[in-house]
């Protein structure tokens, strides 16, 4: 017989409760509850190995969220009719949960972790996202996993002017500010998300706002855990640790360790010497030295350049590439670097380097992002891609890992702000191809996307650009140092990775992780002010190169047109299973989609030719055209009748040209005047409404001939 589940629940606002249960559902995990509101239910667990694995040294931490599409009374679209791997909306959300949760384990805890959190019943207006990390927080409070704090995740949403906390779907469709917020009772954790362009104000209100709700949701997992009785965290194996290694290398190695941070030489150079050094510090224990004794020796080397190269900033305000704190390193940038895609951009910053290029397509083209709620289309897709010859390294190639699907989801969010309307036909492909890596390529492809963008000719109204910053802190004394433009090697050993994109009048999309307890808002505001800066800098060098979007696509780009018809000619223009918009398609070499608006009908018309297209519409705006009497039209004469020809004067439709009205003259018949497939000139003469019949003549556009009496011709007839 199953046990009383216990429950803890708390309001969003305007009466949205979310209940926290356990003690119901998977009850052999370590941790397992559920999280509802309304007919959303998450299901989150978490196991723990008792023990590290034999010699490791990291901390192994997978998280997965996954939605069922049984969870929507769906059944999956896949050929085994079952849910495969990961898509990017899951892994992305997968991301937001691993951030924030992270950093709340102790450092030398490395026995694997494993969170699962499922979305077992879905609502088609509640955001499940915002609820995961919730669910993951609250099934590690109720366990014994050893962490250091309780946290929770909360979207921000900025509706009509007003903060909205978990905004519903209708409501975030109509949001400027949309952020993913994670933190603790005391510290903001992790940062995703974007804006139309808001100011840094803005920002820092909308965590504010979050950080109230988060407390809120904290509260109620620790009511949770006490009436679970959680007694205490588990032991632990700690890591082998030798304070008599721990000094040996800090005694032989951190006057060199600070010599070759202070060099300012390349990623390179200074790599190798690093890397000559270690050897140096575990040659030094002999022979003699074991196995363990050599990889504490190694393991107290990246400790002690950590520490050194985070003083050498701190104390003598000096990085490592002699930089200054707030400088940007050289800016080389250009456009239409490749003569083939339909616009290119070559962007460098320091050792970063993204080639980007664009690529057209048509409504066909469109992406299909599906998910458990609801499947959409969308017509501006990014794709990044970091080979392993960007770092000098040597790897399989393989599909997209979660890094990658992460930094291409930041740079499409922030370039889609300045994204043209639905009315914009094309289908854009944007892809980053990461060939030099040293510090923020997802930054770099933000550059090299805004820049070609506007070589393609896509009407974005602004450029976009993006800076990666970071921060140290030394809380001994309160000293700190907020860095623009970070090294690869800044982030590993920063205390905050801090990316922020924007124009030249807001912010457009933030990726922030933060590592350390008590970063106050004055320093947030500091950051966001520094970074503004950067990306001010930045922008400068991006107008210089390319100040406006080209005036047309490129020469080998398809061409496209968009016609706004009324609704009721739509069946006129696709014809009878087809037949018109096929045979339009077929004589012109053109792409035809049409989509039913409202009222209207939007026909997209897409041509590699311009002069295909300009047959394509030609033709379709004769076909929605209205005919107007006395107006004149260059006819084809479909068919000859005793009594007249019939002639399609405008594209599907026909009128009958009476053999009194092709000449002045009387004529017997069309003999030898007309035949199949002649073009003729010809005039509306009338309409007759009732049958809808076109009356056409051509003689009327022929000069009358002059009557002559019988004296003028012969005057001496009298």
């Amino acid at each position: 017989m199953l046990s009383q589940p216990f429950q803890s629940s708390f309001d969003l606002g305007n009466g949205r409760i979310v209940t926290i249960e356990t003690g119901r559902l998977a009850r052999q995990a370590d941790g397992a509850v559920t999280v509802r509101q309304g007919n959303c239910i998450l299901l989150a667990t978490v196991c723990a190995n008792k023990e590290p694995k034999e010699g490791q040294d990291f901390f192994p931490l997978s998280v997965d969220y996954q939605e069922k599409f049984a969870s929507a009374g769906r059944i999956p679209g896949s050929f085994f009719k079952r849910e495969a791997r990961l898509n990017d909306y899951e892994i992305l959300t997968s991301r937001l949960i691993d951030r924030a949760l992270r950093p709340l384990f102790p450092e030398d805890y490395l026995c694997d972790v494993q969170v699962l959190v499922t979305l077992v019943s879905s609502d088609p207006e509640i955001m499940p996202d915002a609820l995961a990390c919730l669910a993951a927080s609250a099934a590690l409070a109720v366990s014994d996993i050893p962490i250091k704090e309780i946290i929770s995740e909360v979207r921000v949403a900025r509706v009509n002017g007003n903060f909205v906390v978990n905004p519903s779907r209708t409501e975030l469709a109509n949001a400027d500010m949309d952020f993913m917020i994670g933190a603790t009772h005391k510290n903001l954790m992790m940062v995703e998300g974007e804006s139309k362009e808001c100011s840094e104000a803005d920002f820092i209100k909308a965590l504010e706002v979050a950080h109230d709700a988060i407390r809120i949701q904290i509260t109620a997992q620790e009511q949770l855990r006490e009436k679970v009785g959680v007694q205490g965290k588990r032991d632990y194996t700690k890591p082998l640790t030798d304070d008599a290694i721990l000094q040996r290398v800090t005694e032989f190695a951190s006057e060199r360790v600070y010599a070759i941070s202070k060099s300012g030489t390349s990623k390179a150079d200074r790599s190798k010497a690093y890397d000559e050094l270690k050897k140096e510090v575990v040659a030094s224990f002999g022979e003699e030295a074991t196995d363990v004794q050599k990889k504490l020796a190694k393991k107290y080397f990246e400790d002690l350049k950590w520490e050194v190269v985070r003083n050498m900033i701190l104390d003598d305000k000096i990085r490592l590439d002699g930089r200054s704190l707030d400088q940007v390193r050289p800016l080389n940038m250009e456009v239409d670097v490749l003569p083939s895609p339909h616009g290119s951009a070559l962007f460098t910053r320091g050792e970063t380097q993204s080639l980007t290029t664009i690529t057209f397509g048509t409504p066909l083209d469109e992406l299909l992002i599906e998910s458990a709620a609801k499947s959409d289309y969308s017509k501006f897709i990014l794709h990044y891609n970091f080979p392993a010859f960007s770092t000098g390294e040597v790897k399989p190639m393989r599909g997209p890992g979660r890094r990658e699907v992460g930094h291409g989801n930041l740079a499409l969010r922030s370039l889609k702000q300045m994204m043209p309307g639905n009315d914009y036909a094309y289908t854009v492909r944007v892809v980053s191809d990461i060939l030099e890596s040293n510090g923020s390529s997802s930054m770099a492809t933000v550059c090299a996307g805004s820049l070609a963008l506007m070589d393609a000719g896509v009407p974005v109204p602004k450029h976009v650009s993006g800076v990666a910053m970071g921060l140290i802190t030394r809380p001994t004394d309160g000293k700190y140092a907020i860095l623009t433009d970070i090294l690869g090697d800044e982030d590993h050993l920063g205390d905050m990775d801090f990316k922020v994109t924007g124009t030249r009048d807001g912010i457009c999309g933030i990726q922030m992780d933060i590592k350390i307890d008590g970063l106050s808002m004055e320093t947030m505001r500091e950051a966001l002010e520094q970074a503004r800066k950067g990306r001010l800098h930045i922008l400068q060098e991006m107008y210089q190169c390319i100040e406006s979007p080209r005036g047309e696509v490129k020469p080998h780009a398809p061409r496209m047109e968009k016609l706004i018809i009324d609704k009721e000619f739509i069946g006129a223009v696709i014809g009878p299973q087809g037949k018109i918009i096929q045979e339009i398609q077929r004589e012109t070499g053109t792409t035809v989609n049409i989509e039913e608006v409202g009222k209207y009908g939007e026909v997209s018309i897409f041509s590699p030719a311009k002069e295909g297209l300009d047959k394509a519409v030609a033709w379709i705006k004769g076909i929605v055209a209205i005919p107007e009497v006395g107006e004149e039209y260059e006819s084809t004469v479909k068919s000859i009748m005793p009594y007249g020809a019939f002639v399609e004067f405008m594209p599907g439709k026909q009128g009958l040209l009476h053999i009194s009205e092709v000449s002045w003259k009387r004529l017997e018949n069309l003999d030898g005047i007309l035949k199949e497939g002649d073009t003729v000139k010809v005039k509306l003469i009338g309409i007759d409404h009732k049958t809808g019949k076109f009356k056409l003549s051509r003689k009327v556009l022929i000069p009358k001939p002059e009557f002559k009496k019988p004296e003028d011709e012969n005057p001496s007839a009298e």
